[in-house]
């Protein structure tokens, strides 16, 4: 389900293509390693959402280096299957291509902001078309790149669906004609690409994305398709500061009792400017602590057998006492009440409960 949280935000593993593409042009990492969700331990973490805005900052630094033709050209070159998670296997794993691009689409949301980024796949007799649309704020280089890179990657991932590569009828790229554009003529197949059109498209033939994938398994779409929204709603988006805060915060959790030196540690800052940074975002270490800790302790009830002393101890209470209490406080019932309910942890807290 795609949440207000998720927008502006898109999946590490697209922002990690866009890193290694910069690497690979030589672009220095001074410019573009400070941006939020490129510390390792989110940009190597695919449950974490990276900003849009970071990917968009390294395109558009790489297009002042690189020409957008051969951004494009290099990205779908690296984007190989499984690059993108469980939205490449939507594409390859249905029955025909043309039913996998269509689950891509609707799941567009895994990979790119979902604020910004739309596919639409309409056919036209015998021919299918497939757009990208693209609505952030970029400059023309790396709008050019992006676009251009979204067409390679539908055509790359249709292809290795039918188990053949797939020439497209027709490209159209809202750009206009580069001084040379052989990277576009190698990456597509095909001279006939369109500049300067008011659409982003790729054409193919009916009868080529109609005809039935090789070897495909019965249901496993289906089962794909519960995995990209299971995957989807367990993301973590970091939008800003206190989304990176919350992440270290919790990781820690899942090791030990967390304590402000060590959170610190983690984001490679002082005490003193941890503490101001929690400030600056009205909240305080006690209050994003509690959070931590209710969050933590309902995962266990839920996600584990561990009994209520046990969990009580690995979240730093004296006693399954203080426990009790604490579940009391938030959600108003006991640990053993909220372990038959089921409840999720990203359930509405009960008034009262510390602020996410």
């Amino acid at each position: 389900m795609i949440s207000q949280a998720h927008r502006g935000t898109t999946s590490s593993a697209l922002t990690r293509l866009s890193v290694n593409a910069a690497q690979r042009f030589g672009i220095p990492a001074h410019g573009y390693a400070h941006l939020l969700g490129l510390a390792p331990e989110h940009l190597n973490d695919d449950l974490c959402r990276t900003p849009a805005a970071t990917g968009i900052r390294i395109a558009e630094l790489t297009t002042v280096h690189a020409s957008w033709t051969d951004l494009s050209a290099l990205l779908t070159d690296q984007s190989g299957i499984g690059a993108l998670g469980v939205w490449d296997y939507l594409v390859t794993s249905a029955p025909t291509p043309l039913e996998g691009i269509r689950d891509a689409a609707a799941h567009l949301a895994i990979v790119a902001d979902p604020g910004t980024d739309t596919m639409r796949i309409t056919e036209d007799g015998e021919q299918v078309v497939i757009s990208h649309v693209n609505e952030a704020d970029l400059t023309y280089e790396a709008a050019c790149a992006i676009r251009a890179y979204a067409l390679g990657l539908y055509q790359r991932r249709l292809s290795e669906a039918a188990q053949r590569r797939l020439v497209p009828l027709r490209v159209t790229l809202a750009a206009k004609a580069p001084r040379r554009h052989d990277a576009l003529l190698e990456l597509y197949g095909t001279r006939a690409i369109d500049f300067e059109a008011p659409a982003t498209t790729v054409t193919f033939l009916a009868s080529d994305l109609t005809a039935p994938t090789p070897h495909t398994q019965p249901g496993l779409s289906a089962v794909l398709r519960r995995h990209a929204e299971q995957s989807l709603a367990a993301a973590i988006p970091l939008h800003n500061w206190l989304d990176l805060f919350r992440t270290a915060l919790a990781s820690l959790y899942d090791e030990t009792v967390p304590t402000l030196a060590a959170v610190a540690r983690r984001m490679a800052v002082s005490t003193r400017t941890l503490q101001r940074r929690l400030d600056e975002h009205d909240t305080t270490w006690s209050t994003e602590v509690e959070g931590a800790r209710r969050d933590h302790i309902t995962h266990l009830l839920h996600g584990t057998d561990l009994s209520i002393d046990a969990i009580a101890t690995r979240s730093g209470y004296a006693d399954a006492r203080a426990l009790r209490r604490a579940v009391q406080r938030w959600y108003g019932t006991t640990p053993a009440a909220l372990r038959r309910t089921g409840r999720l942890p990203n359930d509405p807290p009960v008034p009262g409960a510390p602020p996410r």
